[in-house]
């Protein structure tokens, strides 16, 4: 289907989805898959239907570098296990929307660049918001009661680093250095999480999204 078609389906679906509290929508997929892309595109579409939609990513929630890199620089296990606060994103974001949640949160904590806690002003959620949350390894075993809905990106390997060479330029300087760190830490820090968490089977959807301009989606 075209890509038009592919965010009509989704937003129709999470706009009809039964809720008592918040919607925390995650949409999970491996570095690269596309998955800001598709929940920015998806809180626009949402918003053009008159719901009120609050966006964050896992990238907000980064441990300190100390404590990401403390198995060494190309650890995946490193990657895997070390990258990510989950306490402080139960804690500042999904637990305040979801049962007998506070409804105030905060979208963001710690800027990974800066490598330093950042102070996010503190907002009240309306009863029928919905968060769309993006980021990898939002299907691991600690957060799985944290969603509402499930929405899993997948591409290749191959196409991530494909699409890694021209994104992450800038940041990390060189091909070389990329396709090193795609290849010892990040891809095989990705096999552990499918190896131990299966995120596949824990989806709601699916989205192929090999071919951005033509995804396909999956129940």
């Amino acid at each position: 289907m075209n890509r038009s078609a592919l965010l009509d389906l989704l937003a129709q679906a999470i706009d009809h989805a039964p809720r008592f509290h918040p919607l925390r929508v995650a949409i999970d997929g491996i570095d690269a898959a596309g998955k800001t892309s598709l929940a920015d595109e998806l809180a626009g579409a949402l918003r053009d239907r008159g719901r009120a939609v609050i966006r964050a990513s896992l990238d907000g929630f980064h441990n300190p570098r100390a404590v990401r890199y403390a198995r060494g620089p190309l650890s995946p296990e490193g990657y895997f296990l070390d990258s990510f606060n989950y306490p402080l994103l139960k804690q500042a974001l999904l637990e305040p929307l979801g049962p007998d949640g506070s409804r105030v949160y905060c979208t963001a904590a710690f800027d990974v660049r800066a490598d330093y806690p950042l102070h996010v002003p503190i907002q009240t959620a309306r009863e029928d918001a919905i968060l769309l949350f993006d980021g990898i390894f939002l299907f691991r075993p600690e957060l799985r009661g944290c969603w509402d809905l499930r929405i899993l990106v997948e591409i290749s390997f191959e196409e991530a680093l494909r699409r890694a060479l021209i994104r992450d330029l800038p940041v990390l300087g060189s091909p070389q250095v990329i396709e090193q760190r795609y290849r010892q830490r990040y891809i095989p820090g990705q096999q552990l999480y499918f190896d131990q968490c299966t995120p596949h089977l824990a989806a709601d959807w699916r989205v192929n999204n090999e071919d951005v301009f033509n995804p396909s989606l999956f129940f």
